[in-house]
């Protein structure tokens, strides 16, 4: 078109450059946007497209040339530029580029919205902490900014998961005089809150408030419900809010069934989970791949690999393909079960279907070889985690620490904690427990008991389990020891 003398249409190229990014053809993304910067005049909204389909991809580094690239053909970033690529720093956990961004943003004489600055509070309730978050939502009123209803819903989430679920119910009654009304999702928030910590009267009186402000309970309100009913042991009465959602109309979707078979699978009613598996298919709602790897595992519990394996290789089949999860599973279930051969395959297998590992896979390959005494092996794997983009967590190094107390290897155990602690990996009361016991149980009950007392005295380990210690390693054996030993001298 452009030999023939034809101009590239504006709209249309940027159409072009999105459609490119969506399959995965940047190569030819960039080439659109250099023909349209040849022959025609870009836009704004043509770079945006190109900036956002970087960030999509993982491209940070090309976002930023691009963002620069614009800069020096005279074209002013707008805020939605800004907000994409702050937007996806604070996606990726780096909110401190993300708020280089927006210094960058003010310098530009370019305004922030409240987009800006509700991406930014989300972030820095999770990285920073509610207090921290509070102080944007003040800066943000300084400048009239008026917050929505996502804005502070987003505060009452972090509110609710810092645990100061008063503070939150403050908030949302304050809204009214703030010029904003509390919506479906703000009681979703509160109600999933209050009944994780179990008060189910706070809840029904919550969901009373919450009708009679005209906000109908929608299926989010059900799943929650269901969800903790389960959790309480009331699969019966879970089964039946299931029924009744459906009677007013309602439509459960994946989240409603996903509790009630985790529930069954847990009481080791896999016949009735499976049978709740074909329910849902049949009511019109697709399961998904949670669903099915909630199956899988309880099937794994119960002894019954193989069947989970037949569920297993019929996922593509039914529109679910494996994730890192479905893998975890079987992986595990497998080499308890006996046949390494075929756990190691399917780890080979998930490689070659290009999913990556995850910290549960590498915590459950470095478990297995722990449990079958090949703990060198398991700290090989532990180094090539270090390498790779998973750092090991304290999971890690308990998993390790254990199979080294097991073979009383007790000096290996006290130089991982020390490289535990040098990689900055804090350990929690359980790696020391397992130290303590694993020098006890070594021959060395005085030092042991010597250890938990000095970490007791730091509060590293509670006084119930200083108890069970002692229980374990009694003072008395332990004085008979450095009696015997000052004997000795």
């Amino acid at each position: 078109m452009i030999d023939k003398g034809y101009k590239p249409d504006l709209i249309m190229c940027t159409k072009l450059i999105k459609g490119f990014f969506s399959s995965r053809k940047i190569e030819k993304a960039t080439r659109v946007m250099e023909i349209i910067e040849r022959y025609g005049k870009p836009d704004v909204f043509a770079y945006n497209a190109l900036i956002s389909g970087f960030c999509k991809a993982n491209q940070i580094e090309n976002a930023k040339k691009i963002l620069d690239r614009m800069k020096s053909k005279g074209f002013s970033p707008d805020v939605v530029t800004y907000n994409i690529m702050i937007g996806t720093f604070c996606s990726r956990g780096k909110l401190d580029l993300a708020l280089k961004v927006f210094e960058e943003l003010l310098k530009d004489n370019c305004k922030p919205t409240v987009i800006t600055y509700t991406i930014l509070i989300e972030a820095t309730i999770v990285q920073g902490g509610i207090d921290d978050a509070m102080k944007l939502l003040d800066e943000m009123l300084s400048r009239g900014l008026e917050p929505d209803t996502f804005t502070y819903n987003a505060i009452v989430r972090g509110m609710c998961k810092e645990r100061v679920v008063d503070r939150a119910f403050d908030l949302v009654k304050s809204l009214n005089s703030r010029g904003c009304k509390p919506d479906v999702i703000t009681y979703n928030i509160l109600l999933r809150a209050l009944l994780n910590q179990g008060k189910w009267n706070e809840g029904e009186k919550l969901m009373s408030e919450m009708i009679s402000r005209g906000c109908t309970p929608n299926v989010v309100t059900h799943s929650i419900l269901i969800g903790t009913l389960c959790r309480d042991g009331k699969s019966e009465e879970a089964v039946n809010l299931l029924k009744s959602m459906k009677e007013k109309g309602l439509r459960p979707d994946a989240y409603c069934y996903d509790p009630l078979i985790a529930a069954f699978c847990r009481e080791g009613k896999l016949d009735l989970a499976i049978e709740f598996l074909d329910y849902m298919i049949s009511d019109g709602c697709l399961p998904d791949i949670v669903n099915y790897n909630t199956i899988m595992a309880g099937l794994c519990r119960t002894g019954n690999a193989d069947h989970a394996l037949e569920v297993f290789k019929k996922l593509d089949e039914v529109g679910c393909p494996p994730n890192v999860s479905s893998y975890n599973t079987m992986f595990s279930a497998l080499w308890s079960s006996g046949d390494r051969y075929r756990a190691l395959g399917m780890i080979l297998e998930m490689l070659n279907q290009g999913i990556d590992p995850d910290e549960i896979t590498y915590n459950s390959l470095i478990s297995c070889l722990c449990r079958d005494g090949m703990v060198d092996e398991a700290i090989g794997l532990l180094i090539d985690m270090e390498k790779g983009r998973f750092r090991p967590n304290v999971v890690s190094y308990n998993i390790i620490l254990l199979g080294l107390c097991k073979l009383l290897r007790v000096s290996d155990a006290i130089e991982l904690l020390a490289v535990m602690i040098e990689k900055g990996c804090r350990p929690n009361e359980t790696t020391y427990i397992l130290l303590i016991e694993g020098i006890g149980f070594s021959g060395l009950r005085s030092e042991a008991m010597e250890l938990a007392n000095s970490i007791h005295t730091m509060n590293a380990i509670s006084e119930d389990s200083f108890k069970r210690l002692n229980k374990t390693f009694p003072l008395l054996d332990v004085y008979k020891d450095l009696n015997y030993s000052n004997a000795k001298e």
